[in-house]
């Protein structure tokens, strides 16, 4: 199996994973054929990358730490509480009508299952198989890296529950911004940026008071953009004075925007996005959250087909736990792009002087 960018895809390709509508009903099923007209769909949608069946790679089994029922089963919660309070556009509708602890509780406690049956596996998150917009599928992204890093930091299950609920929520406040500011191509200005800002304060104002709600969570939506230096938002608060939640929310938050298309940018690679995390240690974010980032989180998945120094290009098939960001890479094409007559593997973690140096089609996978 393999994954690559759907605008990579050619008619005749079958899918290897099957393709969820945001009802999280079976839009495409796996081992379904291609073709051109249902690729150009694929990507109007919104799906940057699909898995592949692919026989230079069928030997590559693709475990996902989250499985298919808590991905729909968060997202669609997500989708439909921040719509509600989208359409409703009052605090008082959506309270009379709605109780997010509850609903968002249940789905914590989804993930945190998930997570715990496939303990010591590595994260890796990319968009993929569900349709959802950039808010609803960030939301859950930021979530499963922050309760990932809460876990092997040894948080005890409230604390998880808390830490969860916060980064779930933690861009609730979004849905109170004006959504042609939020989808707007090209750079904001300097109104519309200070308008997308109020989102911590506005995600703060609806979580506060709510029913089953940690306040903690509340304010991880208040502080996820504070910084270490005094630097963030909205208050400007720094260092110690910021909740250790939002740090860790601040690390995935960062990270998962940075490799996400975005309508305004193109994404970063992988190994860019995690070299600006280092380069804010110590004014942006703490060190040793972004190192437990680094080190559990896999920034080239199973399956994705990169490029690596030499020229080559091949799909990576396996992870090294200790240093995750130099997987195992099996070569398929030679530097002049030719099909090689036998794939080998690289490994990266051997061959130092060896990196990833691109992810095939990344910057075509992320115009739309």
């Amino acid at each position: 199996m393999r994954l690559i960018p759907t605008r990579s895809c050619s008619p005749g390709m079958r899918l290897g994973k099957c393709i969820y509508n945001e009802d999280g009903l079976i839009l495409l099923n796996e081992q379904v054929e291609l073709t051109e007209s249902l690729i150009k769909r694929l990507q109007q949608l919104g799906v940057d990358f699909v898995y592949i069946m692919d026989p230079d790679t069928d030997d590559i089994v693709i475990e996902d730490v989250i499985s298919d029922e808590t991905k729909i089963k968060a997202l669609g919660e997500v989708r439909t509480q921040f719509r509600t309070i989208m359409e409703g556009n009052s605090k008082s509708k959506f309270s009379k009508q709605h109780f997010m602890g509850k609903a968002f509780g249940n789905v914590i406690k989804m993930i945190m299952d998930d997570l715990d049956s496939r303990e010591g596996s590595m994260i890796m998150l990319m968009n993929m198989n569900v349709l959802n917009n950039y808010l609803f599928q960030h939301s859950l992204n930021v979530c499963i890296y922050a309760t990932m890093l809460g876990m092997v930091q040894g948080y005890s299950k409230d604390e998880l529950t808390t830490l969860g609920l916060g980064a779930l929520l933690h861009d609730i406040g979004k849905t109170k911004i004006n959504q042609e500011i939020i989808k707007k191509r090209g750079p904001l200005t300097n109104e519309e940026w200070a308008e997308v800002r109020k989102h911590t304060e506005y995600g703060f104002k609806l979580l506060k008071d709510e029913p089953n709600m940690p306040l903690l969570a509340a304010h991880c939506a208040f502080q996820h953009h504070e910084r270490e230096n005094g630097s963030g938002y909205p208050r400007g608060i720094k260092g110690d004075e910021i909740i250790d939640f939002a740090k860790w929310i601040a690390v995935a938050d960062s990270y998962d925007a940075m490799t996400t298309h975005r309508p305004h940018r193109l994404a970063m690679l992988p190994h860019q996005a995690m070299e600006v995390l280092f380069a804010g240690v110590g004014t942006l974010y703490e060190h040793k959250k972004v190192a437990l980032f680094r080190d559990n989180v896999a920034i080239y998945p199973l399956g994705l087909t990169v490029v690596l120094s030499t020229g080559e290009k091949g799909v990576v098939v396996r992870i090294n736990p200790n240093v995750p960001q130099r997987p195992i890479v099996r070569v398929l094409a030679d530097p002049d792009g030719q099909k090689v007559s036998q794939p080998y593997e690289v490994d990266l973690s051997e061959r130092l002087t060896v990196f990833v140096s691109d992810v095939d089609d990344w910057s075509e996978a992320n115009v739309r």
